[in-house]
């Protein structure tokens, strides 16, 4: 292998590791544009010359009974990847977050012998720590992004490289807020509720119309309010002609409603970085809950509230996502009140707490100084 033409393996499996994992691909060609990358992403890591496998919209699988229905598909999936390293012989194997899948491929890999860094670790802190193992013996290079990553992997004999958050950087909208309000056809004195359900179908299906209750019971209290869906290409919902839908500019309608109703994941924490008070909901199928319920230690869902370490946002989950529940918590966010002004006060706190920007050049340096 030529050292100054590194080639990898590189696995993102949802939407947000497509994101990172471009920004990942865009900071190592920085250093060495002659990189090259072949595995599986979304149309942003192709957009940035992966040579793709399977799209990430394949592959985002989310819950236990879920994941037992697609297995035949997601065994084809580890048997191509193996094969495809086997033949490339890469410099180095990169896996992003998607746990379920990569910490089996990283054990699978073992024999071939190639090195493999895992940039955004999994939440091992929460639950499955007894995963622990494959951090042991299968990963050489630990990248976290989260502040107290680091410490709680090293407690555990697992060397760790705290690079920094990502989000930290780049969740700019593509419009201003005059762009943004004249492309939607709105006034300075309407008030923009956001609904976020999420990057997956399932997650779509469970919660939309809930939200859209929710913001609709709303409508009739506040004066002006106009609701607005953000929505991933590749999901699929149908709603009144009066609501928004954005897809373009995701980080717009994010930073520029007045607050949101947030399904937890990676929106929850981008709500807190532009600084817009969220609810924040999640549902499971009641088989994926009771597994679930099992298995996690963490004692929040939101990440927001699992770095601040304390409740930052109001957030509910599976029986606990009700209308009422929604509404009640939400009124407080939609006006200048004591609430809404002691969540922006945490989420400061959380941001200022997730280390300068930068993350993807310093993960795209440690990742190079070891091929």
């Amino acid at each position: 292998m030529n050292q100054g033409a590194p080639k990898f393996f590189i696995v993102a499996g949802e939407q947000s590791g497509d994101l990172h994992g471009a920004k990942l691909i865009q900071s190592i060609k920085k250093i060495n544009p002659d990189s090259t990358f072949i595995g599986h992403g979304g149309d942003r890591m192709r957009s940035c010359g992966l040579e793709g496998m399977y799209h990430v919209d394949q592959l985002a699988i989310m819950g236990f009974t879920e994941i037992v229905k697609h297995l035949p598909f997601m065994i084809n999936v580890m048997g191509e990847s193996l094969e495809k390293i086997k033949s490339i012989n890469p410099s180095r194997i990169i896996l992003i977050d998607y746990p379920g899948f990569n910490l089996r491929l990283a054990k699978n890999c073992r024999p071939h012998g190639i090195p493999l860094t895992y940039f955004i670790m999994p939440q091992l802190w929460a639950w499955k720590e007894n995963r622990i193992k494959y951090s042991h013996q299968y990963i050489d290079q630990s990248l976290s992004i989260f502040p107290f990553e680091q410490e709680w992997f090293e407690q555990r004999d697992v060397p760790t490289n705290y690079v920094g958050h990502p989000f930290n950087e780049g969740l700019d909208p593509k419009l201003s807020k005059a762009e943004f309000y004249s492309k939607h056809n709105l006034n300075d004195d309407d008030t923009l509720l956001a609904l976020i359900p999420g990057s997956r179908q399932q997650e779509i299906d469970r919660h939309l119309t809930l939200y859209y209750n929710s913001a609709l019971s709303l409508k009739s209290k506040i004066d002006n309010l106009k609701i607005i869906v953000t929505k991933a290409d590749n999901v699929d919902f149908n709603l009144p002609d009066d609501v928004i839908i954005e897809s373009a500019d995701i980080y717009g309608a994010m930073k520029y409603s007045k607050a949101a109703i947030t399904t937890s994941g990676t929106a929850s924490l981008e709500c807190a970085i532009m600084d817009t008070p969220e609810v924040v909901c999640y549902k499971l199928s009641q088989i994926s809950y009771l597994i679930s319920s099992l298995m996690n230690k963490s004692p929040f869902i939101s990440m927001v509230n699992l770095i601040a370490g304390r409740m930052v946002v109001p957030e509910f989950l599976q029986r606990q996502v009700t209308q009422n529940n929604i509404i009640e918590a939400l009124i407080p966010l939609l006006s200048d009140t004591v609430e809404r002004k002691k969540m922006l006060e945490g989420m400061s706190q959380v941001r200022r707490s997730l280390g300068m920007p930068g993350a993807y050049d310093r993960a795209a340096e440690a990742i190079l100084k070891r091929v």
